[in-house]
């Protein structure tokens, strides 16, 4: 018996020295396929500027169907990692409705913060029910918070995808939400006017979004006539330029200051009307419109770049809805109804910034062509396999919702509609006669990138009393499209030298429980995990009686 007890002693004092050891060596190990656990350097680098408290509530404690169980499960894993890397994060779980006697009042508080609730039916034992369920993150850091979505929704997305697809953000999202909380030194967005681009209320909610990244300022071209080198001058001092639709024509010398200002390393997004068309114009025309080409005098400057943008409209039947109103006064109706010209453009997901999105919303798109050069050219949008081009001057009329389109004729699809252009950049006016004389003037410039996408729309939110409304939100049908989180996305990538918007490429797989086999399996998986351990320690005693017995009745 002395030498049983003295190995039971030696086992307590080495697991005790082991739990000392391990308070000043701690390491994890991630043995999952795809490193779920295992943060990305550039997630590990922000979570560690933070040198005084974080606290993290995250709104998924209590009774919660058991799709968000996982995502809780995951949730919490994730806040390991991190606050392994950072012992001043902390985090919590909340019930945000766990007094039902102020459910409504919650859920009123928290939708007015913008938390917009996730509403979950739930079937069980022949009951449906509906609940609702607040898939948030609250991150706060001094005097300020930061709203984490953990729920990614996708328009046809099962159950067990949208779980997938929201646990693969959660790692962006998270560091995403740090990197807004610690910078300091933000770099900037110039909005470029004077050319007839959109007002500042339909880009309202974009700028508001970046806000929180960047300072937000405005340069107006108009003053390149009286002093372009004033103009390039502050230019110069944003680090990224914003060409919103466009409707007027770029003067030579306006064209070759933005040249100057991308060619010294100034980043670009343009989104440009090739075809002059809007909804409003066959509204109030009757029901119809002429489409015409647009001339803003930018093909050259594009082509320079390995880019043309067609002067024709891209017709997919893979479309986003309008709406109509039939009858009149009290009788009114209002119905969705197809429009070929509104293409719904789902993700390639083949770059960081597409990855994972909602469709997007095109309106009066062209296609683009992508020509051959040393640049390269990443297609980040584009129709789908059943879309056409329509050659303009064009009527575009109301009366095509009426007619049953020709499938066979949709046969010149996948037709790129955004790009993103990366390399070293050449002034296009290398070799050529300059039409105004800039001091310090460069022909070959460093590495940079710009984003060209084939509508101006794809910026522009809706208006309700003259508000604006969300970015990709369609007040007329409440569909919402992924228009932000793709201008979001664009905006990091050609602005980010942290690589933090390249953990979105990371891909996570989550094995979820059948529903339907766990119904239909029910009673037999309850009798294995309840009565199979009752019966083997019945027979285990048993068993250990009869061995006693036999033992010491020797």
């Amino acid at each position: 018996m002395g030498k049983f007890w003295i190995a039971i002693l030696k086992a307590v004092v080495t697991l005790i020295v082991l739990n000392i050891l391990a308070g000043f060596m701690y390491t994890r190990f991630d043995l999952t396929e795809d490193q779920r656990y295992t943060l990305s350097q550039p997630a590990v680098e922000v979570a560690q500027k933070f040198d005084s408290p974080v606290i993290i509530d995250i709104l998924l404690d209590g009774n919660i169907p058991a799709e968000f169980s996982k995502l809780k499960s995951e949730t919490v894993q994730l806040m390991e990692s991190f606050v392994a890397k950072n012992k001043n994060i902390s985090y919590s779980l909340v019930d945000p409705l766990a007094d039902e006697t102020q459910a409504e009042q919650t859920i009123a508080e928290l939708q007015g913060l913008g938390l917009k609730p996730a509403s979950v039916t739930i079937e069980e034992n022949g009951k449906v029910s509906n609940e609702l369920v607040f898939p948030w993150a609250m991150v706060n850091y001094k005097d300020q918070t930061v709203k984490v979505p953990l729920l990614k929704n996708k328009q046809g997305s099962t159950a067990e995808e949208r779980i997938n697809n929201s646990v693969q953000e959660l790692e962006y999202a998270f560091a995403d939400a740090f990197t807004k909380l610690s910078t300091t030194d933000k770099k900037s967005i110039a909005v470029i006017k004077g050319n007839g681009e959109l007002g500042d209320i339909y880009i309202a909610d974009y700028l508001s979004t970046v806000r929180e990244y960047y300072n937000i300022g405005a340069i107006t071209l108009d003053s390149v006539a009286s002093n372009p080198q004033k103009v390039l001058d502050q230019l110069k001092n944003f680090d990224l330029a914003l060409i919103a639709k466009p409707t007027e024509a770029f003067t030579d010398e306006e064209k070759y200051v933005m040249d100057q200002y991308m060619v010294q390393g100034g980043k670009s997004i343009w989104m440009i009307d090739q075809v002059a068309m809007e909804m409003d114009s066959i509204y109030t025309g009757g029901g119809s419109a002429f489409a015409l080409p647009r001339e803003l005098n930018l093909k050259d400057l594009f082509f320079k770049y390995g880019v043309r943008i067609n002067p024709v409209l891209v017709n997919d039947l893979y479309f986003t809805q309008i709406v109509l109103a039939t009858g009149e006064g009290n009788d009114s109706q209002y119905n969705p109804l197809p429009w070929y010209y509104y293409p719904m453009v789902f993700s390639r997901n083949n770059h960081p910034i597409n990855t994972n999105i909602e469709a997007v919303r095109l309106q009066f798109t062209s296609p683009m062509d992508i020509l051959e050069n040393d640049y390269q050219k990443t297609i980040l949008m584009q129709s789908s396999p059943l879309s056409k081009t329509d050659g303009i001057p064009r009527q575009i009329s109301l009366d095509m919702i009426t007619s049953q389109p020709d499938q066979a004729t949709y046969n010149n699809g996948n037709l790129p509609l955004a790009v993103l252009v990366e390399g070293n950049f050449t002034s296009m006016y290398k070799n050529r006669v300059k039409p105004i004389k800039l001091a310090n003037a460069m022909e070959e410039g460093p590495a940079n990138k710009m984003i060209v996408i084939a509508d101006g729309d794809i910026i522009k939110n809706q208006l309700r009393n003259n508000r604006p409304l969300e970015l990709g939100y369609d007040k007329w049908t409440s569909n919402f499209y992924g228009n932000k989180e793709f201008l979001v996305n664009s905006t990091n990538y050609l602005l980010e030298n942290n690589g933090l918007i390249n953990i979105r490429n990371k891909k996570v797989a989550i094995p979820l429980l059948d529903v339907k086999k766990i119904a239909e399996q029910k009673t037999k998986w309850q009798i294995i995990n309840i009565g199979l351990p009752v019966l083997l320690t019945l027979v285990f005693g048993l068993f250990f009686g009869f061995y006693r017995k036999r033992k010491f009745s020797a």
